[in-house]
């Protein structure tokens, strides 16, 4: 190896002129090289496989990158190896709390093994969920990482044709398109129905977000309440992604139908706590005259007045074991379970 010249001896202004650098103006590895006064091959190798130059060239590379401000190009090493260390994940709203456990657990989880996590929001819409489903495979990340079961025929058919690891998460199916970590919705929807019932309730009522997970919740909860003998629960479907103002407005919508309700099952806290709002305002005291239900038992549900009760998820367990199977299977590990029941539980708190 040559010797050379501090870093602070070659200032920025003795890299190639900016119509030298590929006609992009962009810093490239070569650049880094010069500054460190290494070859080209040994600035990779301190930015790919340190273990493999000495402490001082590491050192040298290291500054030489920070005053350049070099970036690498994960595009050019993803076509070389095969791997972008890129995983996308899909998410119907990034505007509600639901879904920020999982978001962060498989972010964390994906960075701890140098990985990077692309969001996209679909909305609720399949149409759109095609279209991003499209923008992504094209990038080719090594793993994709989805929000429920109840995609088009034709986007499940581009997933198993792009050959990229998939993760279903927050639901449950026997026949995942790859692997699947989540819990079932119609089991959520069925107890809820059985723990109002054996709290004395019988007039029931229901609000749910426009979307295909709540509405098998929605069909669990009116078919067990049948079945215990209870009058059909009056449902409220709202607009989602769900708002406290949508829960304060389907509450006024129900009472002026069904004015013996004694209890209100939400498909999210956010729609909860309108409704608890809207019953303190119309003078109904809860749980007294109203129970209350929630869906998700996001960290303010504790902290409400009074107190909700809600469906517990285990959103951070979600997405490490999907981050898991993600990285599992890059690596090559057989994956003996597939279908991971992730379950649920009701917390139960002042509003039942």
């Amino acid at each position: 190896m040559r010797p050379s010249r501090s870093l602070e001896s070659r200032p920025m202004s003795n890299l190639p002129s900016r119509r030298s650098r590929r006609g992009t103006g962009a810093v490239t590895l070569h650049d880094v090289a010069l500054l460190a006064g290494v070859a080209p091959i040994t600035a990779s190798r301190a930015l790919n496989t340190p273990s493999q130059v000495s402490a001082e060239v590491l050192r040298r590379v290291q500054d030489a990158v920070a005053s350049s401000g070099y970036v690498p190009n994960r595009l050019a090493g993803a076509l070389a190896s095969s791997r972008s260390r890129l995983v996308a994940a899909v998410v119907p709203t990034i505007s509600g709390p639901v879904f920020q456990n999982t978001v962060h657990a498989l972010n964390e989880a994906l960075a701890a093994a140098d990985y990077q996590l692309m969001l996209g929001q679909s909305g609720y819409e399949e149409n759109r969920e095609d279209a991003l489903l499209d923008a992504i495979i094209s990038r080719r990340p090594d793993g994709i990482v989805l929000t429920g079961i109840m995609h088009s025929d034709q986007g499940r058919q581009k997933l198993l044709a792009a050959g990229i690891p998939v993760v279903e998460t927050w639901d449950l199916t026997s026949s995942p398109i790859d692997m699947i970590v989540g819990f079932s919705h119609a089991d959520a929807g069925s107890e809820v129905a059985a723990f109002l019932h054996a709290r004395g309730r019988r007039r029931l009522g229901l609000v749910a977000g426009h979307d295909e997970r709540a509405r098998r919740r929605t069909q669990a909860f009116v078919d067990t309440a049948k079945a215990l003998g209870m009058p059909e629960p009056h449902q409220v479907v709202v607009t989602a992604p769900t708002t406290m103002r949508s829960g304060r407005t389907a509450l006024r919508q129900m009472l002026e139908c069904e004015t013996a309700l004694d209890a209100v099952f939400c498909s999210s806290d956010l729609l909860a706590l309108g409704v608890l709002a809207e019953a303190h305002a119309q003078g109904l005291k809860v749980p007294d005259d109203l129970a209350l239900v929630g869906f998700g038992d996001q960290e303010f549900a504790a902290d409400a007045y009074p107190a909700l009760t809600s469906v517990h998820i285990k959103g951070a367990a979600i997405g490490t074991q999907a981050a898991r199977f993600i990285l599992d299977r890059v690596q090559g590990q057989a994956i003996d379970q597939r279908v991971v029941d992730i379950g649920f539980s009701i917390v139960e708190r002042e509003t039942t």
